[in-house]
């Protein structure tokens, strides 16, 4: 497939968890870091997690630390966002995406092979 699938959205209450997975094919997700964006209605996308080709480095938003785990599983070439605490500030579309390029983790610059998104809607 062209771009990776994400799923795993849903509407859940403040407090619940919800655990996203990001599906792709081909040899190319082993090769590249992996990143979670996050967009809501009005704003700009905002950094949720990254993690490296193998790994071995995370790194997380500064609004999801602690509650969010990032992970992948190359040899099913799935990536997945456990999120735990939620909270209706983490209401949004979460996007899954390869970085392509050098630089920081959280410059959405360096990623592309975008997904099209899984719906995250949190009650309070």
């Amino acid at each position: 497939q062209v771009h990776p699938v994400e799923s795993g959205g849903g509407l859940v209450q403040a407090g619940g968890s919800l655990r996203l997975s990001c599906s792709a094919s081909g040899l190319k997700f082993a090769t590249y870091p992996m990143g979670w964006f996050r967009r809501a209605p009005g704003t700009e996308r905002e950094f949720v997690a990254a993690i490296t080709a193998t790994g071995y480095t995370t790194y997380y938003g500064d609004s999801v630390k602690g509650r969010f785990t990032i992970s992948r599983d190359n040899a099913k070439n799935t990536m997945y966002l456990q999120m735990n605490n939620l909270k209706a500030v983490d209401t949004g579309t979460y996007y899954c995406a390869a970085k392509y390029a050098g630089g920081d983790y959280d410059n959405e610059e360096t990623y592309s092979w975008w997904g099209r998104g899984t719906q995250v809607t949190v009650s309070s």
